[in-house]
C-alpha cells in the first residue's frame, strides 16, 4: 500500500545504519520467534522482561485463522500490541507497550529477517538455533533500547563476523567474540551504509528486476483483481565511492515506491531518476507495485471444470502461455485443495506429473517448462465419502517462473556511474514469478 511505502520511507529517515532519531513515546520492548508448532524457540528483551504469557493472544488468533499465514498481523491486547509477520515457517512477533505506526514495525521484522538471510544463507529454525550466538549479538546491535539502530548488513558485517567453519573453531577453544573491536568506518560518516576504504580488481554492478504477479481469476477466466509486486535487488561490486544514476524507460508505471536510504528521494519526485552511492555488496535498492492504475498482463491462463454428484465427480484443468512476450513459462507447478468429503482422486495428465497426498487431500501436479503455443490438462474422476457433496469447487493455486520478463514493461534505460574513473562491468537480468496466484473454480 502507499502507506507502506511512506513507512519504509520513514523508517529511511530514522534509522540509516548509525544515528537515529526518537520518534515515537516508545518501540519494541521484546521480539518473540515462533515456529508454525507454535514453539517459541527464541526470544529477545529490550526493556523490562515481558512473560511469554503474552503470546497465548498470538496462539487464539492463530488457532481461528486459516493457516499461519492468515494471522492477523496486528494483534491488541489489554497491555501490550502485538505487531507480526510470517516467513519461512517462521512467526516474529515484536511486542509493543505504546501506539507505533504497525507498518514502521512490519518494516523492521523483516529487516531482521532480511539480515539473518544475509549472514547465514539462508533464514529457517534450524539456522538460528545453530547460530543462537551470533543473533543475540545482531539483536544487540540492530535495536537501541528500543529503537531500530544498524539495519545495513553492510555496517553489521564489520562490527560482527558473520559465522563461518575456521570462526566457529576459533570460538570454540578461544571463547574469542564475533563482535569486532573498532567500530565500522561507515558510522562516522555521513554514508552509513557504505564502509570506505573499497577496492576491487575486477568493478561490476548487477541488477536483478524480480516481479511476482498476484491475481484472482474465476472460473470464466474473467481476472478478478491483478497487481504486481516488484523489486529491484542490485548487488554492488564498486571501488571507491562511485555515484550512480539509474533511469527507466517508462517510470510512470511505477506506484507505491519505497526506497532503500541510499536513493536521494527529491531527484526521484522531481525526475523520476534513481541516483544513490550504493552498498557495498547485495541490497534491496527499491520495491514497487503496479496493478492500480496499469492494465496487469497475466503470462498464463487456467481453465477449470469440477463437476459433483452424490458419491463421485469430475474434473478437468487447461493450463497454457497467454502473454509471455515469446519467453517461455519455466518451473509451473498446480496444487488443487480438495474439499474435506474427498476420499480419493484418480488423474493423468497430457505432460508432467500429477499426484495426489490422501492426507493433507491435495492434488499436486508438477509440469515444469511450458512450450510456447502449448496447453496441458489433467482429467479424471473423484471419489467421495457416502452420501456428501462439496459446498463448493477447489480454489487453484499456480506457481510459475519467466526468465528475462517483466511483466509489468518496466525496464531500465540506462545505468551510469560518476565521480570513479573505471568503466564498469553493468548487468541486467529480469525474472516474472507467480505471487498469489489463485484460479477459482
Amino acid at each position: 500500500s502507499r502507506d507502506e511505502g511512506l513507512i519504509s520511507n520513514q523508517f529511511r529517515t530514522y534509522s540509516q545504519g548509525g544515528v537515529h532519531a526518537k520518534p515515537f513515546a516508545r518501540m519494541i520492548n521484546s521480539l518473540f520467534m515462533i515456529n508454525d508448532n507454535g514453539e517459541i524457540f527464541m526470544e529477545k528483551h529490550w526493556k523490562s522482561v515481558v512473560s511469554r504469557s503474552v503470546c497465548d493472544y498470538f496462539f487464539q488468533a492463530q488457532t481461528k485463522a486459516a493457516s499461519s499465514a492468515d494471522v492477523p498481523p496486528i494483534i491488541s491486547t489489554p497491555h501490550y500490541y502485538l505487531i507480526s509477520i510470517y516467513r519461512n515457517e517462521m512467526s516474529f512477533v515484536a511486542v509493543l507497550q505504546n501506539e507505533t505506526p504497525p507498518l514502521f514495525v512490519i518494516e523492521f521484522l523483516h529487516r531482521v529477517m532480511d539480515i539473518f538471510t544475509e549472514y547465514f544463507s539462508e533464514c529457517t529454525e534450524q539456522r538460528i538455533k545453530d547460530n543462537f550466538v551470533i543473533v543475540y549479538e545482531l539483536l544487540e546491535e540492530v535495536v537501541d533500547n528500543g529503537f531500530p539502530l544498524a539495519t545495513e548488513s553492510n555496517v553489521l558485517k564489520e562490527l560482527i563476523r558473520p559465522p563461518s567453519i575456521v570462526q566457529s573453531v576459533v570460538t570454540q577453544f578461544t571463547g574469542e567474540s564475533h563482535i569486532s573491536s573498532t567500530l565500522p568506518t561507515g558510522q562516522l560518516s555521513n554514508i552509513p551504509w557504505r564502509r570506505a576504504g573499497v577496492k576491487y580488481t575486477s568493478n561490476e554492478i548487477f541488477l536483478d528486476m524480480i516481479e511476482e504477479v498476484d491475481a484472482i481469476i474465476d472460473k470464466s477466466g474473467t481476472t478478478i483483481v491483478a497487481e504486481i509486486q516488484g523489486r529491484i535487488e542490485a548487488n554492488s561490486k564498486l571501488s571507491g565511492m562511485p555515484d550512480l544514476s539509474l533511469s527507466f524507460v517508462n517510470a510512470r508505471l511505477l506506484d507505491d515506491v519505497s526506497f532503500h536510504p541510499c536513493v536521494r528521494f527529491k531527484r526521484w519526485e522531481s525526475e523520476r531518476v534513481l541516483s544513490f552511492i550504493p552498498p557495498d555488496g547485495p541490497f534491496k535498492l527499491l520495491s514497487y507495485q503496479v496493478g492500480s492504475q496499469s492494465a496487469v498482463c497475466l503470462p498464463v491462463y487456467v481453465t477449470p471444470q469440477f463437476s459433483f454428484t452424490e458419491g463421485s465427480g469430475k474434473m478437468s484443468v487447461r493450463l497454457g502461455p497467454k502473454q509471455t512476450m515469446g519467453k517461455i513459462v519455466e518451473d509451473v507447478f498446480m496444487t488443487i485443495p480438495m474439499p474435506k468429503c474427498v476420499s480419493n482422486v484418480n488423474l493423468t495428465s497430457t505432460y508432467g506429473s500429477v499426484n495426489y497426498n490422501p492426507v493433507n487431500r491435495t492434488v499436486s501436479w508438477k509440469i515444469g517448462r511450458l512450450q510456447n503455443q502449448r496447453f496441458t490438462s489433467i482429467s479424471g474422476s473423484i471419489s467421495l465419502v457416502a452420501g456428501e457433496v462439496p459446498e463448493g469447487n477447489p480454489t487453484i493455486m499456480v506457481d510459475f517462473k519467466i526468465p528475462q520478463l517483466a511483466a509489468s514493461g518496466l525496464k531500465v534505460n540506462r545505468l551510469e556511474i560518476y565521480g570513479e574513473r573505471y568503466r564498469p562491468f553493468k548487468g541486467i537480468k529480469y525474472i516474472t514469478k507467480a505471487g498469489k496466484f489463485q484460479v477459482r473454480s
